[in-house]
């Protein structure tokens, strides 16, 4: 039988790289039952961390699902990676759980991506509990870690689970909603009664879990207001209320690799992480009605193949089901379904609304699509960030470049933050990722499994040209041949257009002097001319072409000429409207720690960057916002982590084109005429 979806828990575990998630899930599954011996991360051998090149480098790499059963709740964990790089896997996970564990250093506190995580876990509207893990490193201190959440995020932290000393003299941990002690022992704990040394604090510590409970129900604040406490169910009542209003975030000390804490931590998301049905936001999970999923991961497995992980939103989903991809109509039967316990498949009789699971080998589905018998039904799609670094790849072989293009698009179909596409008018292979290390992983990969060598590069500057001002051209095409000629006479005029219109075709011929016949050919090749260009064969935009007469040849003329005459007379008007390279500006969002603040500042100013405002982004961070060059942001990845000792991060999109003078454009327009020679074109 499959789990009751009121007795489902999807948890996401985040937080910053080094902060002990893997080691979280791993002892969690230890606890569990499903995981027999806790394998420490460096080992190799965990759960989460199982591919290669996560075994070889000892971080999370790729979102990692497993499960436990818990004192009746089926509790579906997802694993995600630390680094800024992988920040898709962390968006894919957060898409479907019901409740974030963000693991916090107790040595080192709030750093740089727990307060981005942070930020997005505001925006989203997840309930979320603390987990200061590593207890045990020196310098921990539980104190200054929940001081240092307060202030640096902001949010009511209220501790539920405190510590019994810290570094070489942590024993355990104190459960202040039953008011036990914990002491770990040989990675086990035992109970018992709050030492007598720590009565004090723990009972500070306990009036404020009682305080923050009673936030959840105004029931509960009455009886708190008049007689200054709670009982124990009331604080489980209180506390579940309170965290899934967003009200309070408990705070749970412990030490995952000492399995101190983690109990407490389970206990606490039993009892008050939202089930998928009570979950706020939407879409509502739904136990009625007709089965339906929402595909949000894709990997391929060597044996497995294709493998699609869901999260049933609707009904109950059952082998031999037969869903639609409603984004292109074509039916998937589902063989079988399976719960992913790392990287092992097991099967499962069915799923309930609001579960997690694997379907294998689906045809068409790929991440972020809708899994429905309603074809019109479409749930909403994955929020990702946009890839800020990008090269061109091309295959040091010739032989090897359909390999190439298939290992690359295995790649993008596992992770949607690896993006491949063909530059046309470059004429490049651009691949774009979150940063550099997830793009040496893949290159790894490629290098070593599909054994093909890849020579990379920085991509070319899709530039753009226009005119800044008025002309007319008239221009004959005439060639005579052994049988019938071509011939065509057109005469134009051009001027600028202006908010961003491409182009405008006018036709104000008069009197025939054009058969009508023959017009479209006149606009096909001012079109492409304009492809073509004129300064330096990049595209030419912001035109608009009057044709004003021509002539034609009653045997001669034909659609192919007036199109050559067009482009010859598009070009000569060009030439005489004081033609200008345009450059393609971008919006930069930049977060920022305050002390690196005046560097990037000059960085920007030296990328001949404008600077269009600052403000706090929270944790000592501030959001720079500015409009700079494509041209200058070709490096900023890499540049930007060595000038912030890697803890700022940034947004790039496309804003608009502007003029390119000078020695700048000068320098652009022999780049491109020399490549065109090397080409022969």
């Amino acid at each position: 039988m499959s789990t009751a979806s009121s007795d489902i828990r999807n948890v996401a575990i985040i937080g910053h790289g080094g902060t002990g998630k893997t080691s979280l899930m791993e002892q969690a599954l230890v606890q569990g039952g499903e995981v027999a011996k806790f394998a420490p991360v460096d080992g190799g051998k965990s759960i989460s961390d199982h591919t290669p090149e996560e075994i070889a480098r000892g971080i999370s790499v790729h979102a990692a699902m497993a499960h436990l059963q818990w004192k009746g709740a089926k509790i579906n964990l997802l694993d995600t990676p630390g680094s800024a790089d992988f920040v898709g896997e962390v968006a894919s996970a957060l898409h479907v759980a019901d409740l974030a564990v963000v693991t916090v250093g107790a040595d080192v506190g709030v750093q740089i991506e727990t307060a981005k995580l942070w930020r997005r876990l505001q925006s989203a509207g997840i309930p979320r509990v603390v987990f200061v893990n590593q207890m045990d490193k020196e310098h921990a201190d539980f104190a200054n870690v929940v001081a240092d959440l307060q202030e640096k995020l902001g949010g009511n932290f209220v501790p539920a689970v405190v510590p019994l000393g810290a570094g070489a003299g942590f024993s355990g941990v104190v459960d202040l909603v039953g008011g036990t002690a914990l002491t770990h022992t040989g990675g086990k704990e035992s109970p018992g009664a709050v030492p007598e040394a720590a009565a004090d604090s723990v009972e500070e510590y306990r009036q404020g879990l009682i305080e923050g409970a009673a936030e959840g129900d105004d029931t509960l604040m009455e009886k708190y207001l008049e007689e200054e406490t709670l009982s124990e169910a009331e604080v489980r009542t209180g506390l579940a209320a309170s965290l899934q209003a967003g009200q309070v975030v408990p705070v749970v000390a412990g030490s995952a690799t000492l399995n101190a804490g983690v109990a407490s931590l389970l206990d606490l998301i039993r009892l008050a992480a939202p089930s998928p049905l009570a979950a706020a936001g939407e879409p509502q999970v739904s136990a009625e009605g007709e089965p339906s999923a929402f595909v949000f991961k894709t990997s391929l497995d060597q044996y497995s193949g294709k493998l699609s992980w869901i999260k049933v939103m609707s009904g109950r989903l059952t082998p031999d089901a037969e869903l639609v991809t409603t984004r292109d109509g074509k039916k998937e039967r589902i063989s079988k379904l399976y719960a992913l316990q790392g990287a092992g498949l097991k099967d499962v009789p069915a799923l309930a609304a609001g579960d997690l699971g694997v379907l294998t080998k689906l045809a068409s589905a790929a991440t972020g699509d809708t899994l429905a018998q309603d074809s019109e039904l479409s749930y909403p799609p994955l929020e990702l960030p946009q890839p800020v670094h990008a090269v061109t790849v091309a295959a040091a072989s010739k032989k090897d470049e359909d390999k190439l293009g298939q290992f690359l698009s295995r790649v993008a179909e596992e992770d949607p933050t690896f993006r491949v596409r063909y530059n046309g008018e470059t004429r490049e292979t651009v691949v774009s990722t979150m940063g550099e290390l997830q793009l040496s992983i893949a290159l790894e990969r490629l290098k070593n499994a599909a054994k093909v060598e890849v020579r990379t590069n920085v991509p070319r500057i899709a530039y753009r040209e226009t005119i800044n001002g008025s002309a007319g051209a008239e221009y004959q095409h005439k060639k005579q041949t052994g049988g019938h000629g071509q011939y065509a006479k057109v005469e134009i005029k051009i001027r600028p257009l202006a908010n961003g219109e491409e182009f405008t075709f006018v036709n104000q011929i008069v009197g025939g002097a054009i058969s009508k016949g023959y017009i479209p050919g006149v606009e096909k090749g001012l079109r492409e001319g304009m492809a073509e260009g004129v300064l330096a064969g990049f595209p030419v935009m912001g035109i608009e072409a009057t044709l004003v007469d021509g002539k034609e040849h009653s045997v001669d003329s034909s659609e192919l000429a007036f199109a050559l005459a067009a482009r010859g007379a598009l070009r000569s008007a060009v030439e005489q409207a004081r033609p200008v390279l345009l450059e393609p500006v971008a919006g930069l969002t930049v977060v920022v720690e305050e002390q690196y603040l005046g560097d990037v500042l000059s960085d920007l100013s030296g990328r001949r960057g404008r600077i269009q405002g600052q403000e706090p982004a929270g944790a000592g961070m501030l959001e720079v916002k500015a409009l700079v060059p494509q041209a200058e942001l070709l490096r900023y990845a890499i540049d930007l982590k060595s000038m912030t000792s890697g803890t700022a991060s940034f947004e790039v999109e496309f804003a608009h084109y502007a003029p390119l003078t000078g020695r700048l454009a000068e320098d652009v327009i022999k780049r491109a005429q020399a490549a065109e020679a090397a080409a022969g074109r």
